[in-house]
C-alpha cells in the first residue's frame, strides 16, 4: 500500500508564509477546493497575490505575528528564513509547522495515480505540457505547476480523478517529501550546490526520488541521469531521448516556420502519432517527447496527445512573448541556471531576429558565485546583456559577489542598480527587429512590463 501523510484532524484554518510564490499558489488553489480556510502573507506585490484575493484568501503584505489569528495550522515555503515573525510566533504558540514540501507530500500520497515530474531544468514546461494533454483530453487531472497554464488558468487545479500532476522540485530534497507513483526524470545538473555541494550527491537525491515509485521515465541522453536511475530500485524503468535506442523518442524531426518543430513519437519501433509543437528550441523536443511518453503511460491516445500538444503554447515565463513596443518583441523567461539561459538565447537566436537582448537578474549569491564561468558562456551567446543586481533571496552574501563580478567578463555588458534603470536603457538602444528577453526566476518580469509600457 502507498505511504501517506494525512492533514491533522479539526485543522480548518491554513495560515501560509510566503504565499505569493508560484509553488505556494496551486497548493493553495487545492486547499482551497478541499474546504480549507486560507490566510497568508507576503513581502512584495504580485498577480499571484491578486488571483488569490480574488479567490477568497485573505493576503497580509509583510510579516507579522499577528497575521497567525485564528490559524490551525501554518505553511510556509523553504525561502522563508529562520528569523521569520511569523514562523517564530508559530513555533512559540505550539502551532503545527509544515513546509511547503510536507503538504505536497499530503496531496501526492492522497491520489491513486501520482506523476512526479523532476529534474534540474525543464519542470514546469513538461509538467504544464502533461497538465494540458491530460485535461484537454478529459482526464480530469489536478496538477501542481511551478508556471502559469493558460489551458486551466491558473497554476494548477483540484480535478475529480484520481491522476495528480505536480512538479517535483530538488531543492533542499523537498521532492523527497512527496510521494509518486510515476516518476518522471528530465536531467540532473549542477545546480543548488550550496546544499548539495557536488552533483554526485544530487544523482543520490534523484536516486532516492526515483526509487519511490513503482515506475520511472528518464531522460536516456543525460549521463548523470542515466548512472543516477541505474542505481534506483524501481520495478519499471523506461527512457526517453531524441534518437533511437530510447524507449520513447523523436523521428524525423523537422523545423517548420517560428517556433514551430514536428516530429514523430516512437515507442522502440513503433509509430505512436505525428506531434507538433509551438515552443522554440531542441530542449522543448526534448520537454515535449517525455510529456507525450508520459501520457501515453496513463492512458491517453495518440490522438489526444497529438491534438492537445499542438496546442501547447508554453506555461507561464517560459519564453512568454509578451508584445511589441517600438518595433522590437519583449519575452519573459524563468531561466536562471547557466544550462537554461544557454538553451533559451540558443532557440532565440534561431528565430532570425536582428538581435537578441538578455536582461538578466541573477538569483541567489551562491549560484551566481560557484557557477560565475558558465553564467559568462551563457549570456555571451546574447548580442547584448543587461544585468540587474543580484536577488539574494534566502542568502546573505558571504561570498562578496556582485553583478558587476559577472558583468566585467562579458564585453559590452551593462550592470545597472534598477528596472527603471534598465528598462531606460532598453527603450533607448534596442532597435527596430530586436528580441528583448527577460531572465531570471526571481521578479524581472517587472522590468518586462516597464519596457512594454513604453
Amino acid at each position: 500500500m502507498k505511504n501517506s501523510i494525512q492533514i491533522p484532524e479539526g485543522v480548518k484554518h491554513i495560515h501560509c508564509i510566503g504565499v505569493g510564490g508560484s509553488g505556494m499558489f496551486p497548493i493553495v488553489q487545492i486547499l482551497l477546493s478541499q474546504g480549507y480556510h486560507i490566510s497568508g502573507s507576503d513581502n512584495n506585490e504580485s498577480d499571484i497575490l491578486a488571483m488569490e484575493r480574488g479567490l477568497g484568501v485573505k493576503v497580509t503584505l509583510g510579516h507579522a505575528p499577528e497575521n497567525l489569528a485564528g490559524a490551525d495550522l501554518v505553511l510556509y515555503s523553504a525561502a522563508i528564513m529562520e528569523d521569520n515573525p511569523e514562523l517564530m510566533a508559530a513555533r512559540e504558540r505550539g502551532l503545527p509547522l509544515w513546509e511547503r514540501a510536507r503538504m505536497l507530500g499530503a496531496l501526492s500520497s492522497h491520489y491513486p495515480e501520482a506523476v512526479g515530474i523532476c529534474g534540474t531544468h525543464g519542470k514546469t514546461t513538461v509538467t504544464s505540457m502533461l497538465t494540458q494533454i491530460l485535461y484537454g483530453a478529459g482526464k480530469d487531472p489536478s496538477a501542481v505547476i511551478g508556471g502559469k497554464l493558460r489551458a486551466i488558468g491558473g497554476y494548477g487545479r483540484a480535478g475529480k480523478s484520481g491522476l495528480f500532476v505536480y512538479e517535483a522540485c530538488e531543492f533542499r530534497d523537498t521532492f523527497l517529501s512527496t510521494y509518486p507513483d510515476t516518476a518522471v526524470v528530465l536531467n540532473i545538473d549542477d545546480d543548488h550546490l550550496d546544499y548539495f555541494g557536488t552533483v554526485e550527491n544530487a544523482m543520490k537525491s534523484f536516486t532516492k526520488f526515483a526509487g519511490m515509485a513503482r515506475r520511472v521515465l528518464y531522460n536516456g541522453e543525460d549521463e548523470n541521469t542515466v548512472r543516477a536511475m541505474e542505481a534506483a530500485p524501481v520495478p519499471q524503468k523506461l527512457t526517453f531521448g531524441r534518437r533511437p535506442g530510447n524507449d520513447f523518442w523523436a523521428a524525423g524531426l523537422e523545423k517548420k516556420d517560428g517556433l514551430c518543430r514536428s516530429f514523430t513519437l516512437m515507442h522502440r519501433e513503433e509509430a505512436l502519432c505525428q506531434l507538433t509543437i509551438h515552443v522554440p528550441g531542441e530542449h522543448n523536443v526534448l520537454n515535449a517527447v517525455a510529456a507525450a511518453a508520459a501520457a501515453w503511460l496513463l492512458g491517453t491516445s495518440p490522438e489526444d496527445i497529438a491534438k492537445n500538444l499542438a496546442e501547447f503554447t508554453g506555461a507561464g515565463r517560459r519564453f512568454e512573448v509578451l508584445g511589441k513596443v517600438r518595433g522590437f518583441t519583449v519575452v519573459d523567461d524563468y531561466a536562471h541556471h547557466p544550462a537554461e539561459l544557454a538553451a533559451t538565447l540558443r532557440a532565440a537566436k534561431e528565430l532570425g531576429f536582428r538581435q537578441v537582448w538578455a536582461v538578466f537578474q541573477p538569483f541567489t549569491f551562491s549560484r551566481t558565485y560557484l557557477l560565475l564561468e558558465e553564467f559568462v558562456q551563457a549570456l555571451s551567446i546574447a548580442d547584448q546583456v543587461v544585468l540587474s543586481p543580484i536577488m539574494g533571496s534566502r542568502e546573505k552574501n558571504q561570498w562578496g559577489i556582485r553583478s558587476e563580478d559577472l558583468g566585467e567578463k562579458i564585453p559590452g555588458c551593462v550592470c545597472l542598480p534598477g528596472f527603471r534603470e534598465m528598462a531606460d536603457f532598453v527603450l533607448e538602444n534596442a532597435k527596430e527587429g530586436d528580441l528583448v528577453i527577460t531572465l531570471g526566476c526571481g521578479d524581472v518580469y517587472k522590468c518586462a512590463r516597464m519596457i512594454l509600457a513604453g
